[in-house]
């Protein structure tokens, strides 16, 4: 998976850009949050979903304080993992007594953000340093984006689980809570075993300075990524029933993380660094050739 400090981590950006990209990412987490609560559940006479953006946004900034002052982004992967977990448990408890969609969101959060935050730490201890925060770090307003974006990228791609969970108009779970399922196991499948098919190539030294080519990445350059778009897509057909009105704004789930993807930071930002290290070797051109950049397709 990307990670919101691939956004963030801009080295020409000034101290007063950052600034701006921070208020601007409470603005939009709090229009997310003003749709979410919209014919939801309240807690003390606030929407859940106001709650569910206060603590990701404090969960980030309190990491802030101690990772620069020990100028580090050692734990940055593993508190975005954890402000999943913890925005989605609050959710779940302002919002009880749940019903069987609510439950199911919960645990489908829970597993995939678990997973991630395991797989994601590792990798930061066996790689080390991450080279992304070597400027930012230095700088207040600068590294505060990426915590802060980091909150954002919370609040909107958990939107559709968090408005559904907290919705005062509980639906049957009906066809589309199973087609979402389906949806959303293909999508963590895949990502998950793309992620292992990775890890262990990497960890062979016989591939040191090797592209990866076997397994599910023949059938696509990023298939954990693909995986990523489908499970969140399996959420938001999950959640669909469930909500109503301005809650409706929380379907752009799957729609953000797909043009994050695909536009933003993941597939360019990768498929650049790749061009860069092999292009113009016949090997990696070919593969290039034959495998399609997102979507899965049988090899040869």
């Amino acid at each position: 998976m990307t990670s919101p400090s691939d956004v963030a981590a801009e080295p020409k950006r000034s101290n007063g850009q950052a600034v701006a990209a921070i208020v601007a990412s409470v603005v939009i987490g709090a229009l997310v949050a003003w749709a979410g609560s919209t014919g939801a559940r309240s807690a003390g006479g606030i929407g859940i979903h106001w709650w569910v953006a206060a603590v990701a946004f404090g969960v980030n900034w309190a990491a802030f304080v101690p990772s620069f002052l020990n100028r580090t982004e050692h734990y940055y992967d593993l508190v975005g993992s954890l402000t999943y977990l913890s925005t989605t448990l609050l959710a779940a408890f302002l919002a009880s007594p749940l019903d069987a969609r609510a439950w199911l969101l919960l645990i489908l959060v829970l597993i995939w953000s678990g997973r991630l935050g395991i797989f994601l730490f590792r990798r930061v201890r066996s790689a080390g340093k991450d080279g992304r925060f070597d400027t930012i770090k230095q700088s207040a307003p600068r590294f505060l984006v990426a915590w802060t974006t980091q909150g954002l990228w919370v609040i909107f791609t958990a939107a559709a689980a968090h408005a559904a969970i907290a919705s005062a108009d509980p639906q049957p779970f009906g066809i589309l809570g199973i087609v979402g399922l389906v949806l959303w196991l293909t999508g963590f499948g895949m990502e998950a075993v793309a992620d292992a098919q990775k890890s262990a190539f990497r960890a062979d030294p016989a591939n040191d300075g090797r592209f990866i080519t076997t397994g599910l990445w023949a059938w696509s350059r990023h298939p954990n990524y693909f995986g990523e778009i489908l499970l969140w897509v399996g959420v938001a057909v999950i959640a669909l029933p469930a909500l109503s009105g301005w809650q409706y704004v929380t379907l752009l789930s799957p729609v953000f993380v797909f043009l994050l993807l695909t536009r933003v930071s993941g597939i360019p930002m990768l498929e650049r660094r790749a061009d860069k290290r092999w292009g113009g070797q016949e090997d990696y051109e070919a593969y290039k050739a034959r495998t399609p950049v997102l979507v899965p397709r049988p090899p040869g």
